[in-house]
C-alpha cells in the first residue's frame, strides 16, 4: 500500500512567484504567500482558520482551490518526509458540494470547507483504509465514521486524508523508531534532514506544521500528541480522557487514549477542539464530562491576551530530568519562559516537589506498563469486534502477531514484536482486580501525591514545564495538557540520534515547546494561559523548517475538479 497508489495527479507546481509583503486586510499576515484575485494571501506554511475562513468568506477561492492547494503541498514533499499515508477520493466532491452551500448562505460553523487531515488510527466510513499503519487492517471497514470524523464532518470540515504514524501508535516494537509503519515507511520531521518526528502522531505533525492541511487530528496513550508537537513546532492539545470519544479509534488503553488536535496556532488548536468534544453513548468515559453537549466551554474566547494575570502557577523542578546534555539548551530556554509568564502578570510558585513521581520512579513505571498491557488486548479485540469489512479476520492481538510474523511487508526482521511479549505476558499472569488495584496505585502516586495535589494545595491554575518532561502524570491521570513552541536549539547544538540510530532527535534548529498542564476538563483555562504565552513571544514565526512545499493557494485558482487523491503508492 505504502503511500496513493491511484492518483490522478496534475503536473507538481516548482518555483512560485511568492514574495514579502504587507497586506491592507487587517486578517493578513506579513509572510511569504501569493497573489490571489489580486490580493496578497499569507503562504499556508502561517495561514490559520481566521485568515482562510476570510479568503472564503470574500471569495478570493474556494474550499475545491485549498483541496487542489494542499493537495499539490503534499505531493511536493511527501516522498522525504512520508507524512500523509492517504488522500481522501471524495476531498474535491465534498469541497465542491460545501462550496455551493456557502454559495446559497449555508455556514455550518468556523471549520467550514476547512481540509483537515487525521492520523490513520482514526476511523472514516469511506474510500479510505483505517490502518494504524498495519497492512493487518488494510481493506477493513467500519460500520460508520469514528464520532470524531464525525463531528468534524458536522461541523463542515472536509477529510483530506489520512497521516502516517508509528505503527500501532508505539505499541508494537522495542527497536522502533518513531514515525515508521508498514504501510507508510518513515515520517521524517522538516526542520532538519532526517529529523526523528516524534510519536506515535509523527505524521499528523509533520503535515500541520509544514501546512498540508490547517491542521490534524492525533491521538494519545503516552505523549504521542505532545511530543510530536514538541518536535514539529506546533500547538498541541492533549484533551483529558474522555472529552472527546474514542469511538472506532484504533486503541491502546482504555484509560488514556484520548483524540485532540495538532495546529500551528493556540487558537486554532481551539477551533478543532471545539468541534469534536461532547459526550458519545459509544464512549462511557465520556459521561464523565462535567458539562452538557450544548454547553460546551468557550475554548476559543478563552483566547485571551491577558489570561496570565493573575494566574498562579507552579514548577514540579523534580520532573525536569536531562539525561543527556544535548538537551540543555531547554533549560535557560524555560528560565526565558518564566520570565515572561511573570511579566504578563502570572505568579509563579517554584521549585516544587512531586513525592509521588519519585515513588513511580522506583516502581520503574511498572503500574502504568500493567494497566496498558492488560487493556490493550481487550480493547484492540473490542475494535476488531465492530469492522464490518475484516479480510485478514484479526480478532485479537495474537492474531495481529502472527499476520506480522508471516507478512515480509511488516519487516518483522528489522522491526521487532517485543513490546507485545510484555503484553502477552503481564495480560495472561494479571487479573482484573490485580489491574484495578495498579490503576488505582497510579491515581494516588500521580495524583494525590503528584500533580493533583499540588495544584490544589498551592491553590494553582496550571504547572508548566518543558514539554519533554510533562507526559507521564497527564497521561495515567487522564488530565489536559497544552504544548505551545518556546524555543529552538543553538546552531551549535550538540546532536545526539536516537536509540535506532537512523534519525536526529537533537540537532541546530529543531524546536521544543512548552507545556501546561491541568485537572481534568480544564482545557478553558489552559488555552488562555497557553494563548497569551504563545502571543508574546510568537515563536514559531522564529523557527523555520529547512524543507517547505511551494504550492501556495494563489498557484491554483481555477484547476477546479483536476487534482485528485487516493491511497497506496505514490
Amino acid at each position: 500500500m505504502r503511500l496513493l497508489q491511484s492518483l490522478c495527479l496534475l503536473p507538481l507546481a516548482t518555483a512560485f512567484g511568492s514574495s514579502w509583503h504587507y497586506s491592507a486586510f487587517s486578517w493578513q499576515k506579513p509572510l511569504l504567500g501569493s497573489t490571489v484575485n489580486g490580493v496578497h494571501f499569507p503562504s499556508l506554511l502561517d495561514a490559520d482558520l481566521e485568515d482562510l475562513a476570510a479568503g472564503l468568506e470574500k471569495g478570493l477561492f474556494t474550499s475545491v482551490d485549498l483541496v487542489n492547494a494542499y493537495t499539490r503541498r503534499i505531493l511536493e514533499v511527501n516522498s522525504t518526509l512520508k507524512a500523509v499515508t492517504q488522500l481522501n477520493p471524495d476531498a474535491l466532491t465534498m469541497a465542491s458540494e460545501l462550496d455551493a452551500a456557502r454559495t446559497n448562505g449555508t455556514i455550518r460553523g468556523p471549520l467550514h470547507g476547512i481540509p483537515i487531515l487525521l492520523k490513520d488510527n482514526i476511523a472514516t466510513a469511506d474510500k479510505m483504509d483505517n490502518t494504524a499503519g498495519s497492512y493487518a487492517l488494510v481493506g477493513a471497514k467500519v460500520p460508520e465514521d469514528s464520532t470524531v470524523a464525525a463531528k468534524l464532518r458536522k461541523a463542515g470540515a472536509i477529510i483530506l486524508g489520512k497521516t502516517n504514524l508509528s505503527e500501532w501508535a508505539n505499541a508494537r516494537s522495542k527497536n522502533y523508531t518513531s514515525g515508521w509503519s508498514a504501510t507508510g515507511g518513515q515520517t521524517e520531521g522538516a526542520y532538519y534532514p532526517r529529523q526523528d518526528p516524534s510519536g506515535s502522531s509523527s505524521g499528523s505533525g509533520v503535515a500541520s506544521s509544514l501546512g498540508l492541511a490547517l491542521a490534524s487530528l492525533g491521538t494519545e496513550t503516552h505523549g504521542s500528541i505532545l511530543l510530536p508537537s514538541d518536535a514539529n513546532n506546533l500547538v498541541g492539545i492533549k484533551p483529558s480522557v474522555g472529552l472527546t470519544s474514542r469511538y472506532l479509534v484504533v486503541p491502546i488503553s482504555e484509560h488514556q487514549d484520548t483524540v485532540g488536535p495538532m495546529a500551528r496556532t493556540v487558537k486554532d488548536a481551539a477551533y478543532l477542539l471545539s468541534a469534536i468534544v461532547g459526550p458519545d453513548p459509544h464512549d462511557n468515559y465520556t459521561s464523565t464530562i462535567p458539562f452538557s453537549e450544548d454547553k460546551v466551554p468557550d475554548y476559543v474566547g478563552a483566547c485571551d491576551y491577558f489570561a496570565l494575570r493573575g494566574a498562579r502557577i507552579g514548577v514540579p523542578r523534580n520532573l525536569i530530568e536531562v539525561y543527556d546534555p544535548a538537551y540543555a539548551p531547554l533549560l535557560p530556554a524555560f528560565e526565558t519562559a518564566l520570565s515572561i509568564l511573570r511579566s504578563a502578570g502570572a505568579t509563579i510558585i517554584d521549585d516544587l516537589f512531586l513525592p509521588g513521581y519519585e515513588t513511580l520512579k522506583k516502581e520503574n513505571l511498572s503500574f502504568e506498563s500493567i494497566v496498558m498491557n492488560t487493556d490493550f488486548p481487550r480493547n484492540l479485540a473490542s475494535y476488531f469486534s465492530q469492522l464490518t469489512v475484516n479480510p485478514h479476520n484479526m480478532t485479537s492481538l495474537k492474531d495481529v502477531e502472527r499476520f506480522t510474523h508471516s507478512d515480509e511487508r511488516e519487516e518483522w526482521s528489522t522491526h521487532d514484536t517485543l513490546s507485545w511479549d510484555r503484553t502477552f505476558n503481564v495480560s495472561s499472569t494479571t487479573s482484573e482486580a490485580e489491574a484495578w488495584g495498579n490503576y488505582t496505585a497510579l491515581q494516588h502516586y500521580a495524583g494525590e501525591m503528584g500533580l493533583f495535589g499540588a495544584l490544589k494545595n498551592h491553590s494553582l491554575d496550571a504547572m508548566v514545564l518543558p514539554t519533554i518532561f510533562s507526559v507521564g502524570l497527564p497521561a495515567v491521570l487522564g488530565s489536559p495538557v497544552i504544548s505551545v513552541p518556546m524555543g529552538k536549539y543553538p546552531d551549535d547544538a550538540n546532536k545526539l540520534k536516537n536509540g535506532y540510530g537512523n534519525q536526529w532527535l537533537v540537532a541546530p534548529g529543531l524546536p521544543f515547546g512548552l507545556a501546561f498542564m491541568g485537572k481534568r476538563f480544564g482545557e478553558e483555562r489552559l488555552i488562555g494561559l497557553a494563548y497569551a504565552f504563545e502571543q508574546r513571544t510568537k515563536v514559531r514565526e522564529q523557527v523555520r523548517p529547512y524543507l517547505v512545499p511551494k504550492t501556495e493557494v494563489g498557484d491554483v485558482i481555477g484547476i477546479g475538479m483536476g487534482v485528485g487523491g487516493g491511497k497506496g503508492d505514490w
